[in-house]
């Protein structure tokens, strides 16, 4: 049996990663750790709660999660715990770097002083910059960081860290960069749930000006494929990129909701592209695909209808949490 510590455990794609391991490994200890703030809700693990152990607390906690290491015997760390939201991380840039920087850090050295045997951290295609819209170049393992926002920044001092850890006190750790997420239980301050929730309300769906902006987009269960494979199969110290190829851009996601849900693409209303905007991301994942055999299944066609579909059955939990988004696109001041 394997004991694991799961950060940000109660958020979208930490809710459905210790959904997805436990139901590999139902006789596996699972120590669900969240903080809860506004984007985190211990109803993401309402049906696991009877099977994993939930502990709200900070990151940057250390005297914590090294009782919570010690206590549990935990052998694997994995790291979703971060503030990720572009937006708001141009209107409180600090908090993101006490999040995703400081309280990686802290998590890292309780982690060393306990000796785990794998801290795994997940980290975003955006440390890398952005790419033109009109070049073939993709974003390898070995491609420069070049972050331009606060959250990208706060992001790849992260990266940075983890990297220090295993050079430095040969801590066991490795990192995969994700495209972008999409599925259920995605807080709704995301292009996805944000377009779906505000259509079904037959409220506008705000696009940026900058419509033609794309991004890569992979199923969060094909995410959460990739990491328990990196997790048993990946060499300590490596980087893994998990992505699919799939591009679309904000207008064609709007185009996917409203479609899907037979509403009049004049909802779609252009707002002020924040500032910062990255034009593209796109990942290289051949070394995953290769050296671990793990591949996405999900098609995005058949993933996201489906996802427009569970939000449209699935009022009742997202309406309580449209109050909690600290963040009105355009506003930037």
């Amino acid at each position: 049996m394997t004991s694991l510590l799961v950060t940000g455990a109660a958020g979208f794609i930490g809710s459905h990663f210790v959904r997805h391991w436990l139901g590999k490994h139902p006789d596996d200890t699972v120590v669900a750790l969240d903080a809860l703030t506004y984007a985190g809700t211990e109803t993401n693990l309402a049906d696991v709660a009877d099977r994993s152990v939930f502990v709200q607390g900070d990151i940057g906690d250390g005297p914590l999660v090294e009782r919570l290491l010690t206590e549990h015997g935990v052998d694997l760390v994995v790291n979703f715990a971060a503030e990720s939201h572009n937006s708001l991380a141009i209107l409180d840039p600090a908090r993101f770097f006490r999040t995703n920087v400081l309280g990686t850090q802290a998590l890292l050295e309780a982690s060393r002083r306990v000796g785990v045997e794998r801290f795994h951290h997940i980290s975003t295609c955006e440390v890398y910059g952005d790419l033109a819209l009109d070049t073939d170049e993709e974003f390898t393992e070995t491609s420069p960081y070049r972050p331009r926002t606060p959250y990208n920044a706060a992001k790849a001092g992260a990266d940075h860290a983890v990297r220090a850890y295993h050079e430095t006190f040969d801590l066991p750790v490795t990192i995969t960069n994700c495209a972008n997420n999409y599925g259920s239980h995605q807080f709704p301050e995301k292009v996805i749930p944000l377009f779906t929730t505000r259509a079904l309300d037959g409220k506008p769906l705000p696009v940026y000006a900058s419509s033609d902006n794309r991004r890569e987009w992979i199923h969060v269960v094909d995410h959460c494929e990739a990491i328990e494979t990196v997790l048993f199969k990946g060499r300590p110290g490596e980087t893994y990129h998990v992505g699919t190829g799939v591009e679309a851009s904000v207008e064609q996601i709007a185009d996917h909701v409203l479609d899907e849900l037979g509403l009049p693409h004049s909802l779609k209303e252009t707002v002020p592209d924040r500032p910062g905007h990255d034009r593209r991301y796109l990942l290289n994942s051949d070394k995953i695909r290769t050296e671990l055999g793990w591949e996405p299944k999900v098609p995005f066609e058949k993933g996201i209808k489906e996802t427009i579909r569970w939000y449209a059955d699935n009022r009742d939990w997202w309406q309580p949490l449209l109050d909690r988004s600290p963040v009105v696109e355009g506003r930037w001041t």
